[in-house]
């Protein structure tokens, strides 16, 4: 059965610190691209950051560009999201996602992806 699973969210302050976790189980992740996704209250999905199977390419979000880093770990089959320099703004649940295509064909549209996770929630409040 194939399923993803995100972990490492919690709460933090403004300008701290996370790793969040997307571990595979079912299949390998060395074949597939893997996006982070966010979804805050009342609004809509948005794509944050892609890492293509190949050569690692990495897309991120013009919103957390500097701040957000992603790469992966094929031996763990599991893919990190590093969120540094967190904002208020970045509270959302937090969702990794898998691409069979491998190239993060459309690296930040939700449509493009194949198999979710069931997220993990991210606050930033002091």
């Amino acid at each position: 059965q194939v399923q993803l699973v995100e972990s490492g969210g919690g709460l933090v302050q403004p300008g701290g610190s996370l790793r969040l976790s997307c571990a595979a189980s079912g299949f390998t992740l060395d074949y597939y691209a893997i996006g982070w996704f966010r979804q805050a209250p009342g609004k809509e999905r948005e794509g944050v950051s892609c890492i293509k199977s190949s050569d690692g390419r990495t897309y991120i979000a013009d919103s957390v560009k500097g701040r957000f880093t992603i790469h992966r770990d094929n031996a763990k089959n599991t893919v990190y999201l590093q969120m540094n320099s967190l904002k208020p703004e970045d509270t959302a649940v937090y969702y990794c996602a898998a691409e069979r295509r491998g190239t993060c064909h459309h690296p930040y549209l939700w449509w493009g992806y194949d198999y979710w996770g069931q997220g993990t929630q991210v606050t930033v409040s002091s």
